[in-house]
């Protein structure tokens, strides 16, 4: 159990007072130093209310009724957490053609994988368990 006034407490608490589902390690710097954020972070990740999903990038999680173990907390899946971090990172982007096709009814086929038409750069990797998000240009 984390003291009140530790930056562990502090960071839990934020987490809890926000009602986004996806949080950029940015938005804790001012809370303590990087290491200090980061250290944080991963002792919330290892005790399971967080989940990594990439450099900077987490996810709120519950816990499963079935395994007992953390998932991913978001309504639209992972593909909205993914969503949600590029948004918040500022990386302009849009839906597939694929996907823009099954939802105007032009197809039946339902995109399975995660898929998202970045424009501009970016390299990062966006992933939970086995589920990567795909970058298209």
């Amino acid at each position: 159990m984390p003291r009140r006034n530790s930056l562990q407490a502090k960071i839990e608490d934020r987490i809890a007072e926000r009602s986004d589902d996806v949080f950029l390690t940015r938005e804790f710097t001012d809370l303590g130093g990087e290491r200090q954020v980061l250290r944080a972070l991963r002792n919330a990740v290892k005790t399971g209310s967080l989940i990594r999903l990439g450099y900077g990038v987490y996810g709120r999680t519950f816990t499963s009724k079935l395994s007992g173990k953390p998932l991913l907390f978001n309504k639209g899946g992972f593909v909205g957490a993914a969503r949600d971090a590029l948004t918040k990172l500022g990386v302009a982007w849009e839906p597939t053609e694929a996907e823009r096709a099954y939802n105007e009814g032009r197809s039946t086929q339902i995109p399975v994988n995660p898929r998202v038409k970045v424009k501009g750069r970016f390299s990062r990797k966006l992933s939970n368990g086995a589920m990567e998000l795909v970058l298209e240009r």
